[in-house]
């Protein structure tokens, strides 16, 4: 494997390290829990699919800086696997594996702090609350 190749497995081990909190990250949650419910539910392959399907949005929702900033001092450091996920981000950007296994952790954060909470995933609840004047009761 080149030096700038990097596995799906090397990308997931290093996403694990890396300094990223879900919710610091300037991202939509609902987004996320595309790819956080099926973890919940044990199911990888569709959690695979759609943090594939979802990662060019959040990057450019505003996954993009954090990753690059988060990915330097990994690099710096010595991480294993940062300079390769360096180049595959450069080459590949959102679609690469580097930035899929990082939405795969977020995603796996989000499910580990929501477990199953809605709200906590960034929904909304409806009819929003304190919005008594929206709703037109009908009798």
């Amino acid at each position: 494997m080149g030096a700038n190749k990097i596995t799906g497995a090397a990308a997931a081990e290093l996403a694990a390290r890396l300094d990223l909190n879900v919710h610091d990250i300037p991202i939509c949650l609902a987004c996320l829990s595309f790819v956080a419910l099926p973890i919940g539910q044990g199911d990888e392959r569709e959690a695979r699919s759609w943090a594939r399907r979802m990662a060019p949005d959040l990057w450019a929702e505003g996954l993009e800086q954090p990753v690059r900033l988060a990915l330097r001092p990994a690099q710096q450091a010595g991480v294993a696997g940062a300079e390769a996920a360096i180049a595959n981000v450069e080459a590949h950007g959102p679609r690469g594996v580097a930035v899929r296994e990082i939405v795969l952790r977020l995603g796996r954060d989000l499910d580990e702090h929501a477990r199953g909470d809605f709200l906590k995933m960034g929904f909304e609840p409806w009819p929003p609350r304190g919005r008594d004047w929206l709703v037109q009761r009908i009798e």
